[in-house]
């Protein structure tokens, strides 16, 4: 018992200590671990010299909601007084597979508490009853409720933490039956703690913040940038679709570039942005005496403090492109205001779209 603590705690601490893993839409997982079970509701006393194992397989049908499969061993001790006041060991081997149905509250953060509740079977094996059976059979069924929490650790990884209640159907699990329990029903709890390995994921979740794979630009590669331009700007940009209409004046020192597009999640540009930020290279050169503020935003997926940082590299991300296109470095400045101030509906994809905006604020 007091290695299983100990490791526990290990694992805790390295569940929490390192980086959180992507969240994803929908997964399979494998799991392992040790339990600590003990008999909560029975007649005789527990002691603690218990050990148990158990292999799952969980199928994630969203961010929140799972159901899995779980095969598990425990050795279940206790002890009594004969009619001759003889102390007597008794031990049952368990041997259960559950169907649980797991509910998250918080898929989205490093550590999701959850609840679990389902059915199961058990066949057990009992040393020294203290009463003989009425009923021959091995086989039980038993009720399942419990708490847990997941630590992720890696994009493949998690920690697995659970405290279980198992309820059994019969008052025969430690080979012990009171004259008065006609109708009785023993009960046991179980201490776990392994790991759980995702070995088929969907796509990345769009309510959680993305943590896996995110890039930090050089933001000072003005020749990288250059380079980009001339690979995927238009060759021609015929008057039908001049960019003037996406640069929008909302006040007498701020213009919104609508048209200056990222990639999901990145702080890279998309090629149409080029023609938009080329006039708002015109726009500065024809106002050679003005300063500007670039503001960036974004939309409201993701965390307040995940989606801060973004919008301020994508501030960057164009005030690196107007230096490159020779607007002087100390007439621009950046910040960002994440998913702030919204100007348009995040529940829709164009609103969502609108949000994620720069905007040019004059400084004279």
């Amino acid at each position: 018992m007091k290695t299983l603590f100990i490791t526990l705690a290990l694992m805790l601490t390295i569940g929490i200590g390192v980086s959180q893993a992507q969240t994803v839409t929908d997964s399979w997982a494998f799991g392992f671990g040790l339990d600590f079970p003990r008999f909560y509701s029975v007649n005789i006393t527990s002691i603690n010299s218990d050990y148990g194992a158990y292999l799952s397989l969980q199928r994630n049908f969203s961010e929140h909601v799972g159901v899995r499969l779980k095969a598990g061993y425990s050795n279940l001790e206790g002890q009594y007084n004969d009619q001759y006041l003889n102390l007597i060991k008794e031990t049952t081997n368990l041997i259960t597979g559950d169907l649980d149905l797991l509910y998250y509250f918080s898929p989205c953060e490093p550590v999701s508490p959850y609840l679990f509740a389902g059915v199961g079977i058990n066949d057990k094996s009992i040393t020294h009853p203290q009463t003989s059976s009425p009923d021959n059979s091995n086989f039980g069924s038993q009720l399942n409720v419990g708490v847990g929490a997941e630590f992720k650790l890696e994009p493949d990884w998690s920690l697995v933490t659970e405290f279980g209640y198992h309820q059994t159907n019969n008052s025969e699990l430690d080979g012990a039956i009171a004259p008065t329990e006609l109708n009785g029903r023993d009960s046991y709890i179980v201490l776990s703690a392994g790991l759980n390995y995702f070995f088929d994921k969907g796509g990345p979740s769009k309510q959680c913040e993305p943590c896996q794979g995110i890039t930090q630009k050089d933001l000072t590669d003005y020749n990288r940038i250059e380079d980009m331009i001339v690979k995927h700007i238009p060759k021609e940009v015929v008057k039908e679709v001049a960019v003037d209409r996406y640069i929008r004046a909302i006040s007498e020192n701020r213009l919104v570039l609508v048209g200056v597009n990222f990639a999901f999640d990145k702080s890279d540009l998309l090629p149409e942005s080029y023609p938009v930020l080329d006039k708002a290279v015109q726009l500065l050169n024809d106002r050679a005496d003005a300063n500007v503020e670039i503001q960036g935003y974004t939309d409201y997926i993701g965390t307040v403090d995940y989606n801060q940082q973004l919008s301020v590299e994508r501030a960057q991300t164009v005030k690196a492109y107007l230096v490159s296109k020779g607007i002087a470095e100390t007439r621009l400045t950046t910040v960002g205001y994440g998913k702030g101030n919204p100007v348009a509906d995040n529940d829709t994809e164009e609103g969502r779209a609108m949000n994620r905006r720069i905007v040019f604020k004059i400084v004279k």
